[in-house]
């Protein structure tokens, strides 16, 4: 007898758009997974680079601010022995031996009697006062009228 030969037929497909959207959906997952590795990779690179890039820039500033403070501690210091040069100076003016020189080479003295001169307050006109109390409105201070 005469054997039967089976033919392998694949089955028909029961939904052809379901079967395309899988093989659609099965290429772009491929895909992604061809470029995941590299991708991940630039991520990661990118991260590093960023980081690097921050340190190297607060140690620029860092070093920058050191040299500014260096610079600050070498000007304090001129300028205080500066300051001390010019207080010694101030009080060599200052001395009343110098002075008491001075005075007696211009031929002065030492008054015999004192006099006491009181001096009025300078008077003002109405007007001026008027308007000087406009003044207050634009930030200046008003002029006060003397008392007559």
């Amino acid at each position: 007898m005469i054997q039967p030969q089976y033919i392998d037929e694949r089955p028909r497909i029961r939904n052809p758009r379901q079967a395309r959207g899988a093989t659609d959906a099965r290429r772009k997952h491929n895909s992604r997974a061809r470029y995941a590795s590299i991708t991940r990779f630039s991520v990661v690179l990118g991260i590093a680079s960023a980081l690097l890039v921050g340190w190297v820039t607060m140690t620029s500033n860092l070093t920058g601010m050191t040299y500014a403070v260096a610079k600050a501690d070498v000007q304090r210091t001129k300028l205080q022995g500066e300051t001390a040069r010019l207080d010694d100076k101030l009080s060599g003016l200052r001395s009343q031996e110098r002075l008491a020189a001075f005075a007696a080479r211009l031929g002065m003295k030492d008054p015999q009697q004192f006099a006491l001169i009181r001096v009025a307050p300078p008077a003002t006109d109405a007007h001026v006062a008027l308007l000087s109390s406009f003044a207050a409105l634009f930030g200046g201070t008003p002029v006060r009228p003397s008392v007559r």
